[in-house]
């Protein structure tokens, strides 16, 4: 099978989230930048507030951010907080996750030596619902991935900056 797994492709965790965006419009209206500032990250504030469904695009990154709590094994728990984890994307566009503080932390915690984390995530949406869905896997640390494509990404998405 051309896209089969290698044998040495480890799953870490997996996570999801499914929430209502119009929870997310109603927290905006009420808390507006005090919600703001405490769960997303500047890059997640700039895309989201570029868009034209902005509730859409901050639930969305909500969603992420509990998915990949979940993919963790501490949810919001154990010194990883919102800002820890924020969505960026690869110069493909493909969404990942970008770990700082905690999080960061939880994921090396998480990954075996001699591995790199790479962290999946897949978001969408359909009023009144957004889902995101994170896997963390972990592949040899040998400068290419699972697919044999070298591994370029964002500090803390699991890939390493080249």
């Amino acid at each position: 099978m051309a896209n089969a797994a290698p044998d040495n492709l480890m799953i870490l965790g997996i996570g999801n989230d499914l929430i209502d965006i119009r929870r997310i419009e109603r927290t905006l209206e009420r808390y507006g930048e005090r919600f703001l500032d405490r769960v997303f990250t500047d890059v997640e504030r700039r895309k989201s507030d570029r868009r034209n469904q902005r509730a859409a695009s901050y639930a969305k990154r909500f969603a992420a951010k509990e998915a990949c709590a979940k993919a963790l094994g501490t949810g919001l728990n154990r010194g990883v907080y919102w800002r820890d984890m924020g969505v960026v994307n690869l110069p493909s566009g493909q969404p990942t996750m970008n770990l700082t503080g905690g999080a960061l932390a939880r994921l090396n915690e998480i990954t075996p030596p001699g591995m790199t984390a790479v962290i999946h995530l897949t978001l969408t949406d359909d009023q009144p619902l957004a889902q995101a869905i994170v896997l963390i896997s972990a592949v040899p640390a040998t400068g290419q991935s699972a697919t044999g494509q070298p591994t370029t990404g964002v500090p803390g998405s699991g890939l390493p900056v080249t």
